[in-house]
């Protein structure tokens, strides 16, 4: 029965990466400037600004930035997947370079893409720089479909391979050896499946339905579990996927449907027609509990979301106190608090985790209980 909840799980993760490769993630943070750009803003200013650096830090780009030595930029370019009025455009990210004005631009195919705020424009016929309005916008472009493979959906590649390779070798281990004690990756995988299987999906769902939604709890329990802690390993890892909203939305989305789907009669009866209230009462409850069956899934986006980001904005807070202070002594105090937070960060990467999967799972349960 483990086996095939693991080999299932396999299932749901290619699936997860399909939806959720289909956003592109750099609409989720439009506070995200160019790094470049935001250097000389901040060597403009008195002192150090570490807001340009946290928000370039937390969302999405088109390039994996590790580190900047001696005046240059060391980064991973990625490709770039635009589909314009021409048809697909394909090119590196290193292929961008800077025009007069300071942004990025590159020239395929006859025309001129400009990147601006790490969102890419398709300049007009002729145009050779980007023009800006009175609110900063490019005036003389328009967005194409972007379907690049950006930090975030990299970093969420490499942690489907991983999810692949660790749920393969744990499912190969049962195929080959039945019920005999695990061994390796499998016996750490083990009594977490349990956990899910016995302290997240049995106790919310019941005995006699658990066992069909456990591939979808597996699945998303991992998922978030293992890029979580991608997130907190600098230079090969640190994209902030769960702290991206629209990959929290998909997760959550997921919950909504699955949840509403399975619903039963007693459900539904308990939304539109509430059992033992006076009629005018349910008329009164009817529009509010539709309205929450959204802020149930809501909650769950939002949660996910503003807790991943705080770690990450609250660990590079301190480390900027060096920076602002200006004073190397600043660092006896901010970094041991930020290897502190960091520290902490690891048991939050679990809770968080734990907390998306428990609701998920209450959500679902409260949809298939039956009337007693």
């Amino acid at each position: 029965m483990l086996k095939n909840n693991t080999i299932k799980s396999v299932l749901f993760a290619l699936l997860t990466l399909v939806y959720v490769s289909s956003i592109n993630a750099e609409t989720s943070h439009e506070a995200d400037v160019n790094h470049e750009e935001n250097h000389e803003v901040a060597s403009e200013k008195e002192g150090y600004d570490p807001i340009p650096v946290i928000m370039h830090h937390i969302a999405d780009a088109h390039d994996w930035h590790f580190f900047d030595y001696n005046g240059h930029s060391y980064s991973m370019p990625l490709p770039v997947i635009l589909w314009t009025e021409n048809g697909l455009v394909t090119f590196m990210s290193s292929e961008f370079h800077h025009d007069d004005s300071g942004h990025h631009i590159v020239e395929k195919n006859g025309m001129n893409f400009v990147k601006s705020h790490e969102k890419i424009y398709q300049l007009e016929a002729g145009a050779t720089k980007a023009e800006f309005d009175e609110a900063h916008h490019i005036s003389n472009g328009v967005r194409p479909i972007d379907l690049s493979i950006t930090k975030n959906i990299f970093s969420m590649l490499m942690s489907v391979f991983i999810i692949l390779f660790v749920f393969l070798k744990t499912a190969g281990h049962y195929a080959k050896n039945g019920a005999v004690a695990p061994k390796g990756i499998a016996s750490f995988m083990e009594p977490i499946i349990v956990f899910v299987r016995d302290d997240i999906a049995k106790i919310n769902i019941g005995e006699k339905k658990y066992m069909k939604f456990m591939p979808y709890l597996l699945t998303v329990f991992f998922f978030i579990w293992f890029n979580n802690l991608l997130g907190l390993i600098p230079w090969i890892g640190g994209a902030n996927l769960t702290g991206n909203i629209a990959v929290t939305l998909v997760l959550a989305t997921f919950t909504l449907i699955i949840t509403n789907i399975n619903g039963n009669k007693e459900y539904w009866g308990h939304i539109f027609w509430m059992p033992g209230a006076p009629w005018p009462v349910k008329i009164l409850l009817m529009p509010i509990e539709l309205v929450g069956v959204l802020t149930k899934p809501f909650a769950l986006m939002i949660r996910l979301f503003a807790n991943m980001t705080a770690g990450h904005i609250v660990v590079l807070s301190l480390i900027s106190l060096i920076f602002i202070f200006e004073s190397v002594g600043m660092s006896a105090v901010s970094v041991p608090f930020a290897l502190f937070i960091s520290v902490l960060e690891l048991l939050v990467a679990f809770l968080q985790a734990y907390v998306f999967t428990m609701l998920s799972a209450l959500f679902i349960g409260t949809a298939v209980a039956e009337h007693h």
